[in-house]
């Protein structure tokens, strides 16, 4: 299923997809398993969903992904996959609530720290590899949402990566003023993903709004420094936002932020990840 919600004069909104249409399986790594939904043909693009879990929207964006001419791959690492998380009435609210607490206390998770990656991000690259292994093409692409945004920054380092995306990347969660100015990747890995960028090329791109408080504009300075030319910023006005948006400072530029129409700023940002993808997975 792939529908638009509009109500009277309302602006056209991400799509939703229907999780059914996905096929389910279960990756194991290093003694780590999470269920991984996987659909269509092509290289594979990783889609880390964004709080509380795999949305109606995710998968819209997943679907777009597959028109491309790739494999969607959603790896489940919280929430409950396909449940609305805007659903009214209180067990919306807990729901996201309940998917915050519980990453805060795993350990795959570093939700707070400075300068440090999540340890699920080694579970990510082995899911990469063994996806490019069985997909085929140059290599992957990854787009990470909000909480999972810096992960797709941190597995750019290893070169089976060739779109990074990160949409509204969130962690750490800024707490204090030194936490604006860092970003969820350990230093190490963030320099060999500089030396990617001057290498070889690599280009990874960074999406928010301004004045989103979840997303500093300092993290995306500290992104312009330490990658150069390497880093593309697409920066967005609160303005371009969809005006019936979940939040009251627009966060989510590929899903309940965006604007579902040709012309839209939102719409350019997410043609600009799409053409990312053509350009480096399937342009061969």
């Amino acid at each position: 299923m792939d529908r638009r919600v509009v109500m009277g004069p309302s602006k056209p909104r991400a799509p939703e997809g229907d999780l059914a249409t996905f096929a389910r399986e279960r990756f194991t790594h290093g003694g780590v398993a999470h269920d991984v939904y996987r659909k269509g043909k092509g290289p594979s693009v990783l889609v880390l969903t964004e709080m509380p879990g795999i949305s109606p929207q995710v998968l819209g964006f997943a679907d777009r992904v597959v028109a491309l001419g790739c494999t969607a791959v959603l790896p489940s690492l919280f929430g409950t996959p396909g449940r609305d998380p805007l659903e009214p009435g209180v067990s919306g609210a807990l729901y996201g609530l309940s998917s915050m607490v519980s990453v805060c206390i795993s350990k795959e998770f570093t939700v707070f720290a400075t300068g440090r990656s999540s340890p699920v991000v080694d579970w990510l690259r082995a899911l990469a590899a063994s996806e490019h292994e069985r997909c085929g093409g140059p290599g992957v692409g990854v787009v990470g949402m909000c909480f999972t945004g810096g992960f797709a920054l941190a597995m750019a380092a290893d070169a089976r990566v060739l779109a990074p995306v990160m949409s509204q990347p969130s962690l750490p969660v800024v707490l204090t003023k030194s936490q604006r100015r860092t970003i969820d990747c350990d230093s190490a890995t963030l320099d060999a993903v500089a030396q990617r960028c001057d290498r070889e090329g690599l280009r990874v791109m960074g999406l928010r709004f301004k004045g989103d408080p979840f997303v500093p504009e300092e993290r995306f300075q500290l992104l312009r420094e330490r990658l150069g030319e390497g880093f593309v910023a697409v920066e967005l006005e609160q303005a371009d936002g969809h005006p019936e948006g979940p939040l009251k400072k627009h966060h989510s530029v590929l899903t309940g932020a965006l604007i579902d129409a040709p012309g839209e700023p939102t719409r350019a940002a997410l043609d600009r990840v799409l053409q990312l993808f053509r350009d480096k997975l399937l342009a061969v």
